[in-house]
This record gives structure tokens, sequence and C-alpha cells, in this order.
């Protein structure tokens, strides 16, 4: 075997966004924001765990809809991502992947029913074998993140998050209840997953219900960070961005000037085809300065959002 190395580029650089957060914290509608942007005038695909509530918002974003039912095991998530990713969305939503770990026939349903293959109702038997009916589960769900790092689109998983709280001991001697603190939650904010996989995500982002949408870092790196502006909402133009980061240095040239994110929030923030027709009527009637490109990619991104208004 002959290994050969090149000097390193930034380029085509895979993504993998996690968005963690309680109910009424904005996760679906942020990450279909996300994948938006990323996606520009094509359609991106949505996994659905949640018994179709993405298509709650069917009528604001293009994307392709599939239901993931039960058993939630990972080598069920890892055959939809992949099958997502063979038919070439440049993004890919996953909502949610917490049932992986802790849905019906997910990872603790696994392990539960190996303890039961292994011990049955023998309590001591059962305390000997805990560990042991951990190795099939957790292989398993090791092989569905290898295979999450192989796919060429981008993908945004969602999270649900726990408030998670541990008693320690002070200075004092004294025991004291506070947020828990981990390395992969925030705020005692916990996201429902395997442990070790928001290791392998490029950003890990927490929202609060307070403040819907609004991104608190978990992990954050520094060439990232002027992608999210923390004090507003997560928008397209963070997708876009991202995408045009990992798409490398040249694409980072020919990222889209601010006034096109603009007109590019105002395409997908419309709700109805009125709202859209009267933003592509300002759009005729300012006509802002910016390149032919940029302008016939906003052309197409507002075609196609009105022509996912209309079919609904």
């Amino acid at each position: 075997m002959t290994f050969t190395f090149r000097p390193a580029a930034r380029e085509n650089v895979g993504l993998i966004v996690g968005l963690s957060g309680a109910s009424g914290s904005g996760k679906t509608y942020t990450a279909l924001r996300l994948a938006a942007g990323i996606a520009g005038a094509r359609p991106f695909a949505v996994i659905d765990t949640e018994a179709g509530r993405a298509k709650h918002y069917a009528d604001q974003f293009t994307f392709d809809h599939g239901d993931l039912t039960p058993p939630f095991t990972p080598a069920r998530y890892a055959e939809a991502i992949a099958a997502a990713d063979r038919g070439g969305y440049p993004a890919i939503v996953v909502d949610s992947m917490s049932h992986e770990w802790a849905g019906d026939g997910g990872i603790l349903d696994a392990q539960e029913a190996e303890l039961a293959r292994m011990a049955g109702d023998d309590f001591k038997r059962r305390e000997a074998c805990k560990m042991a009916a951990w190795i099939k589960p957790k292989m398993a769900h090791k092989h569905m993140v290898q295979s999450l790092l192989q796919v060429r689109a981008h993908l945004i998983l969602c999270f649900r998050a726990e408030p998670k709280i541990e008693m320690v001991r002070g200075a004092d001697g004294k025991i004291e209840i506070r947020e828990k603190q981990t390395l992969t939650g925030l705020h005692g904010w916990i996201p429902v997953t395997e442990k070790t996989l928001p290791y392998e995500l490029t950003a890990s982002l927490l929202l609060l219900a307070e403040r819907p949408g609004v991104p608190v870092p978990i992990k954050l790196q520094a060439q990232h960070r002027a992608l999210f502006p923390l004090d507003q909402p997560i928008t397209e133009a963070s997708g876009v961005a991202l995408a045009a980061w990992a798409h490398g240095p040249a694409a980072e040239a020919a990222e889209p000037a601010p006034a096109v994110l603009d007109w590019l929030a105002k395409v997908y923030a419309a709700s109805t085809v009125a709202d859209l027709r009267a933003v592509g009527r300002d759009l005729k009637k300012q006509k802002p300065a910016m390149p032919g490109k940029q302008l016939a990619e906003l052309r197409a991104a507002y075609a196609s959002r009105l022509k996912g208004l209309e079919g609904h």
C-alpha cells in the first residue's frame, strides 16, 4: 500500500450541525431555516420521527419529507440518511435524532432486550451482565456514526434536551444541588443521545424556549463563530455562509453580499403567496445592486418558494 500526502486545503467539507433544546425552543423551524440557506433554490430532505411535525412548515420551505417510524434503531437511521444522500440532497435534516437513543426500539430498548436475553429475570445475573449488555447496542450506534461521517450532504441533527441536576459537596462540606455540568450540554440542559455523538458534530448549539432560535454555543469553533450571531435567531443567512465555508475559499469569495442575504430572508419569511408576491414587487421596484449570478440565484429561490406555496 502506498500512502501519499498533498497540501491541505479546505474544500467540500461535510458539516454535521446539532441543534438541542426542549419543546418550544424552535429546533425544527431553525433546522429548516439552516437547511434552506444551505440548499439555496434546491429542495432539501427531512427525516421526520415526530409523526409528520416537520410538514407543519411545508408552506414556508421547499423540502422532501420522509417519515421514520419505530423501531428507531441505529441501522434504520443510517439507512434513511443514506437514502437521502443517494438522492443528491444538499442538506438533510433529522428531527429528532434523540429517538435513536430513547425512542421505541432505540439504544436503551436494545440494551434492555439484550440484558433480558442474557439474564432473564435473575436479579443477580442482571447486575453482573449490565455492562456486557451494552456491547451490541453501542456497536450498532458506532456503525451508524461511521456512516454519518461518510455522508456527502450537510447534516442538521435535532436533539431533545432535558434539564439535569447533580448533587455535589461544596467547599464547606455541605451537599449542594446545582445544574449538571457536562462537556456536551450547557446550563444543565443535556441532549438526549448517546454521550459520544456530540463530539462528532461540527457545531453544537443549544436553543432555549425563552429565546426560540437564538443559539447558545455548546461547541462552536473559532472559524464558525462569525456564522452564527449569538444575539438573534438563526436565519437562512447562516446556512448560506456555512455552505460557502464548507465548499472552500473560492465559494467564500463568491458568498452573497448582505443585501442578497436580506432579500433571501424576506423570501423565506413569506408565509403566503400574497406575502411572497409583495416581496417580488418590492424587489423589482428597488432593483438592489448585486452581481448578476447572485440575482439569478435569488430569483431561482423566489420561483422555488412560490411554487412551494402555490402547491399548498
